[in-house]
């Protein structure tokens, strides 16, 4: 029959919910096998390859072809951000130039769910001929490519969620998962921490909730700064000047001595506040934060205290003011 025969049959409700049920409960069973590997027979072929890509001086090559190689491409970009340079080669562009880009200081990965993907040959071959260690993920424990590499990631036969049992679906998840595991136990093992991801990814929402709070507060003329012994009228007026929703409140040597929200001001509503002292109104244990916390963190803090702004406090000593807008300019919230 003609493949497009039956795409103006409408698809039936429930049975898609059950295929997606089946689909879900079939790779849940995969990675249950691959969790049971790697409590028993893979658990040391792993931590070799983790030791074999930690102690060479180049990088990780990742190659494969077909869906392993959709899967392979995902995992070099896994393991180039997360601090372990590597890039995904092709395997037939490899045959035609491109071994050029792998050097003895690197370690390829080869991806092959049945291990004798003829396109792997020529780079298979170039890593035995110049030494370049190998490591193959397959589940053809007993294939070509598993006889030739160095260290075999062995991947449980685990039934494919496709009811014809084609379609590479939990083959494809069972490499992707060793994938991440492998970025995540050499991202662990050098101790790789989040002012290095925020190196590797400057931009995007993620590079904003890892920027630190220093690069974000409002410093010199922008904070709102009284001392103690002001009236209540000059500390609105920098309040209404400022537009952060509070003025913040320091003692004679600078300290931090307080702060005056727009919610204290509401409170107070009922005063005649014209002769009376920031220091009547004010509350006493603003929330701070440091220069080093991340925008992140900054927004739950904020969420979490129902508050719109952060003291950003020093040595005891107001040295800037995080509002809620700030962090949403730079797309942190």
């Amino acid at each position: 029959m003609f493949a497009g025969a039956s795409m103006n049959r409408k698809p039936d409700r429930q049975a898609s919910i059950a295929s997606a049920l089946r689909t879900v409960s079939t790779e849940q069973a995969g990675l249950a096998m691959l969790s049971q590997a790697l409590a028993d027979g893979l658990a040391e072929p792993f931590a070799d390859a983790v030791e074999m890509i930690a102690g060479i001086r180049g990088r990780v090559i990742v190659t494969g072809v077909g869906k392993s190689g959709h899967i392979g491409s995902k995992i070099a970009a896994t393991l180039a951000s997360t601090g372990t340079p590597a890039f995904f080669v092709h395997p037939v562009e490899a045959n035609h130039g491109d071994l050029g880009m792998i050097t003895p200081d690197d370690a390829i990965l080869a991806m092959s769910w049945s291990g004798e993907s003829a396109e792997l040959r020529g780079i298979v071959g170039y890593s035995r001929r110049f030494g370049i260690p190998l490591i193959a993920l397959t589940s053809g424990v007993k294939s070509s490519l598993a006889r030739e590499a160095d260290v075999v990631l062995a991947l449980p036969h685990a039934p494919e969620a496709c009811p014809h049992g084609l379609a590479p679906t939990t083959s494809a998840l069972l490499q992707l998962t060793v994938g991440d595991a492998l970025a995540m136990a050499l991202l662990e093992a050098r101790g790789f921490t989040p002012e290095d991801f925020l190196g590797y990814h400057p931009g995007g929402k993620l590079g904003a909730t890892l920027t630190h709070l220093a690069k974000v507060m409002r410093t010199g003329d922008d904070l709102p700064l009284v001392p103690l012994g002001t009236k209540m009228p000059e500390a609105v007026m920098t309040l209404s000047n400022k537009k952060v929703g509070c003025v913040v409140i320091v003692d004679e040597a600078g300290r931090l001595a307080g702060i005056i929200t727009d919610g204290d001001l509401a409170r107070n509503l009922h005063r005649n506040l014209k002769d009376v002292a920031v220091e009547e109104v004010m509350t006493r244990t603003p929330k701070t934060v440091s220069p080093d916390m991340s925008a992140g963190a900054a927004i739950a803090y904020l969420n979490e205290n129902k508050i719109g702004a952060l003291v950003v406090v020093e040595g005891g000593r107001p040295i800037g003011l995080v509002h809620f807008h700030d962090l949403l300019r730079i797309g942190a919230a």
